[in-house]
């Protein structure tokens, strides 16, 4: 296993839940010969960043001075499908979250991109898991879906606070808006949802299962709006966010780890593929957004495999791990392969080719599920 050095700037604190891990906005803050806008946004995202990082540590949710928007729960008509309750709000370059609401379910487009970017991605996110996983928004009852967009001046990150999806604009050099992509949306909701059933600690290997299992539901939710199939899909998280200044293709790559960016500025894609090269670090919560990727590829691994749409098989699988209430909030990579093996087999059957490519998706990368 691989051991990095703990950095003199690294917080043994928990970060609240954010796309852009921790070390990559420190290389981009450094780069001041190279993106003087973008080190100067870099650096004030890191600042903004730290007290949400000591906040987590002791498990808690910022406040940012405003009181939050009432939570009314959607009626229902006996019957009737569930529907989102989407709730945009704009903090117009501010750090005060919410914001002001500019755009509720059934509105129309406001034509400010980013506005209509998240609704539209929370509309996709909340389609995935209500239509193939029979959930009904974060908490499974309704709840509304709540973000905010335009937060900070030229903030570096979108990230979950517990509550709401919180969404900068990028600083025009090295990122691109938030809301941009995708799979950005997906992941951040998830993380919402794995908050309400599996609560995976935020630290060491929980939290990069915690990180992973987001990057799942990201990809899917991306895939499930584009009709893609599982060998058609990019499996790329993040893709977009990166200006063309950037030699890099997204944040991750969930088939092959490692490899989503390489620049002279921003370094290569650390992210190991097999868990040989875990990475025991005190950095980044001990590596969440690291080691991530060793569980990401044996997802996607099992699921090019079977074929078809991934949703309908690997996701299912993962989907009721997640749920099950079998996990504990410290569980690791060990116990969690384990799980989804479980998982398969309650679905699927114990000779079932779901069984066979989750189990070679994990001895893959170096974990035996069995």
């Amino acid at each position: 296993m691989t051991r990095m050095p703990p950095s003199p700037r690294s917080r043994d604190a928990r970060p609240r839940a954010g796309i852009v891990p921790p070390w990559l906005l420190l290389r981009v803050a450094e780069a001041t010969d190279r993106f003087d806008v973008a080190a100067d946004a870099a650096q004030r995202s890191l600042r903004h960043d730290v007290p949400l990082r000591e906040l987590r540590a002791e498990g808690g949710h910022p406040s940012f001075g405003a009181p939050p928007v009432p939570r009314e729960q959607p009626s229902l008509r006996p019957g009737a499908e569930p529907e989102p309750d989407r709730r945009i709000s704009d903090a117009g370059g501010a750090q005060t979250l919410p914001g002001r609401l500019v755009r509720r379910e059934g509105e129309p487009a406001t034509g400010d991109e980013a506005v209509d970017q998240a609704y539209d991605g929370l509309g996709e996110t909340y389609r995935l898991f209500q239509r193939v996983f029979g959930r009904d928004a974060i908490d499974g009852a309704g709840a509304p879906l709540e973000a905010t967009v335009h937060f900070g001046d030229r903030y570096d990150n979108a990230f979950w606070d517990g509550e709401r999806m919180v969404f900068g604009d990028g600083d025009g050099e090295v990122f691109r808006g938030f809301t941009q992509s995708l799979s950005v949306i997906g992941h951040e909701l998830a993380h919402g949802v794995t908050e309400t059933t599996a609560r995976l600690r935020y630290r060491d290997q929980s939290g990069a299962l915690n990180e992973h299992v987001s990057d799942v539901f990201g990809a899917l939710v991306e895939q499930y709006a584009m009709g893609q199939d599982a060998g058609a899909a990019t499996w790329l998280i993040g893709e977009g966010v990166f200006t063309d200044l950037v030699e890099g293709r997204a944040l991750r790559s969930m088939i092959e780890p490692g490899t989503a960016y390489d620049d002279d500025v921003l370094g290569r894609d650390p992210q190991p593929a097999h868990f040989r090269d875990y990475i025991r670090t005190s950095d980044d919560n001990g590596g969440v957004h690291l080691n991530s990727g060793i569980p990401n590829r044996a997802f996607a691994l099992a699921a090019v495999e079977l074929g078809g749409f991934a949703w309908e098989h690997a996701g299912r699988v993962w989907y009721d791990t997640l749920t099950a209430g079998t996990l504990g909030p410290d569980d690791g990579f060990a116990v969690f392969a384990a799980a989804t093996l479980e998982s398969a087999r309650a679905r699927f059957g114990a000779t079932s080719a779901e069984v066979r490519a989750v189990a070679s998706g994990w001895r893959t990368v170096g974990l035996d599920p069995e």
